[in-house]
């Protein structure tokens, strides 16, 4: 057995028989025993390499270890050696992000306490249960600032390490919790007349929210993390460290700085010149910059080889973006569940088969009108050169009505 333990090879085959098993439904609590008795723990590197490689090998596909990462989680909870993991510098991103997981751990804690006081409510006091529910569950939100800087800042550069698999699966994951917070607000905004009723909505609604955040929690601090950490360079992360505030931070705010020595990172600035000549006119680059940024829409430009190259930066976008989007594939900057409308579109335009796809959201955001229009790009010759995203806010627009035809400035 000691030959296993100190052979990583087979450390990795046998986990990886261990995981196929599971999707092939066996009970995971006997494979975690199994997995115990032979192998004791498993370094958090090999869990990535070992998830990768079921994925890269169309073992299973990323929508199988999606929806078996919980089982993951519950098979490997306690078996993962971070004995080799890198010292953390205060300030560092990754310092951060588990500054928040604790932060966050304490809210869960919270609301499991009240969770468990759920057994012995009375109908009385039901109003003030519902009130202390709701203000953990308000806490726990904040974690949608966490996830992003994750989907935006982190997992970008995992993918230019060819690390794809676990950045894909967690998306998925996250917008899993997001789904079941909304849920659990709505349930908790709902008419609630008894005690018993509550108890039913703790056990099949909020409890199962708090227990995917919490496994979350687990993910980020014993593999995606210390792996984070292995594979990004200093000054990759710095980068991240300067736009992180963009993002806004979870249930905590950082004192520390960190500046890596030996990188010198310049401030990111758009490029400048002169001017832009057009066929119908000319900007210089201070007049095209302020205009994409005073646009009422929001604007972004995907090449022909599906690479994100433009984004308008106005101070009130609909959709996140930041700087290390640029270049990176399309793809990749949407959750999973929605990679299969984004392929559909690009094969479309590609082969000219359409031209336009348009969405619209009705209840997005407070109850937000958004309204999304991708066109397909072409050149003089009808060539493919990419697509352009447009994104507007319309909610004021659907409410107008008659004319307005004297001059009337908008509130400030």
């Amino acid at each position: 057995m000691s030959e296993i333990i100190n052979n990583s090879s087979q450390r990795k085959e046998l986990l990886r028989h261990l995981l196929l098993r599971l999707h092939e439904g066996e009970n995971p609590e006997v494979l975690r025993q199994r997995l115990i008795e032979v192998l004791r723990n498993i370094p958090y590197n090999e869990v990535v390499e070992v998830e990768q490689e079921l994925i890269n090998s169309n073992a299973l596909t990323e929508a199988e270890i999606l929806e078996f990462c919980d089982l993951h989680t519950a098979v490997l909870d306690g078996s993962i050696d971070l004995e080799g993991a890198k010292a953390i510098p205060a300030g560092h991103p990754v310092d951060t992000f588990k500054k928040e997981n604790i932060a966050l751990k304490n809210e869960v804690i919270k609301i499991t306490d009240l969770f468990n006081k759920a057994s012995e409510l009375s109908d009385n006091q039901l109003p003030g249960y519902i009130l202390q529910l709701r203000t953990v569950l308000n806490n726990l939100s904040d974690v949608d600032k966490h996830y992003l800087r994750k989907e935006y800042l982190l997992f970008p550069y995992l993918e230019k390490h060819l690390i794809t698999g676990p950045p894909k699966v967690m998306w998925g994951k996250h917008d899993e919790i997001r789904e079941l917070l909304k849920n659990s607000f709505e349930a908790l905004g709902s008419p609630i007349s008894t005690a018993e009723e509550m108890r039913s909505i703790v056990q099949l609604v909020l409890a199962p929210a708090i227990e995917m955040l919490d496994g979350m929690i687990m993910k980020e601090e014993e593999i995606l993390l210390p792996m984070a950490m292995d594979t990004l360079t200093d000054d990759e992360w710095y980068k991240i460290y300067q736009e992180t505030p963009e993002f806004g931070y979870c249930l905590f705010d950082p004192e520390d700085e960190w500046e890596p020595s030996g990188v010198k990172v310049e401030k990111q600035e758009y490029v400048s010149a002169d001017a832009i000549r057009l066929s119908s006119g000319a900007f210089n680059m201070a007049e095209i910059e302020a205009l994409f940024i005073h646009l009422p829409i929001d604007i972004t430009f995907v090449d022909k080889n599906d690479k994100v190259r433009f984004f308008s930066h106005s101070p009130n976008r609909v959709f996140e973006r930041n700087r290390s989007i640029i270049g990176r594939d399309v793809r990749m900057c949407h959750p999973p569940g929605s990679v299969h409308i984004v392929e559909q579109i690009l094969t479309d335009f590609k082969s000219g088969k359409e031209n336009k796809a348009v969405f619209w959201m009705s209840k997005f955001m407070g109850n937000r009108f958004i309204y999304i229009e991708y066109s397909a790009v072409r050149g003089k010759d009808g060539e493919y050169l990419g697509v352009v995203e447009v994104t507007q806010d319309i909610t004021q627009m659907r409410k107008l009505e008659g004319d307005q035809r004297l001059l009337s400035y908008s509130e400030k």
